[in-house]
């Protein structure tokens, strides 16, 4: 969905060298799984966690959380950094859509620094709508079509959700380049952690899932 023509659902102007790769719509269990096309090992449905030595300051301290992963590239959403400036029901009725008397609030992030006029949401995987969702595995869904936000309004949507504007995009081999530098680690997603912690939380949360205290953390700290 794009925020900017409530007519239009498609992609808007984000970063020409990071390309959104094709999603795999094959549902996935398990922290990690071979790509069939490939010899990569997808880590889709996984969290990256930035290191603290990750020169990019969009990313300090992000929490990303993987949607897609293969030979072409990755794709994710970062799911700890609030966008206090934009509030959900306003967007809603940015794009035509009137909230529901009793809505709760949900927050609206920084997805990531690609097409950040585009709409993500991220969501349990017990709703579905129609061809548009893509299953990640068993509990985590994404969506990007207004239906989605219609359904939240009208509170038929998801049991779990949170949106997103834009989306972290890696080209093929970017983001092994970038786990083998050490920039980020690979933590099992959960679905507290997605949906249930404050963003400003989850940082650390997901370090001391895999029984790393984040005071420790250091360079030369790789791959969980």
């Amino acid at each position: 969905m794009s925020t900017d023509d409530p007519s239009k659902d498609g992609p808007s102007r984000g970063e020409p060298s990071r390309e959104r790769p094709e999603a795999d719509e094959t549902s996935a269990s398990g922290p990690a799984r071979k790509d069939s096309a490939s010899d990569v090992t997808s880590l889709a449905g996984q969290l990256l966690v930035a290191m603290p030595d990750l020169s990019d300051p969009r990313f300090a301290r992000a929490v990303v959380y993987l949607c897609a992963h293969g030979e072409d590239g990755a794709m994710g959403i970062i799911v700890n950094k609030p966008t206090p400036e934009i509030r959900f029901a306003d967007l809603l009725r940015q794009l035509g859509i009137e909230p529901a008397v009793g809505m709760g609030d949900i927050r609206v992030h920084f997805g990531g620094p690609v097409e950040p006029q585009r709409g993500f949401v991220l969501h349990s995987a017990d709703y579905e709508s129609d061809e548009a969702t893509l299953t990640v595995d068993d509990d985590v869904a994404m969506s990007a079509t207004t239906d989605v936000l219609r359904d939240i309004a009208s509170g038929q949507g998801p049991a779990q959700s949170m949106m997103a504007l834009g989306y972290a995009g890696w080209g093929a081999g970017q983001l092994e380049e970038e786990l083998a530098r050490n920039d980020w680690l690979t933590v099992p997603a959960r679905g507290d952690i997605l949906f249930g912690r404050a963003a400003e939380h989850k940082w650390g949360a997901a370090l001391k899932q895999n029984g790393i205290d984040p005071a420790s953390l250091s360079s030369t700290s790789g791959r969980a």
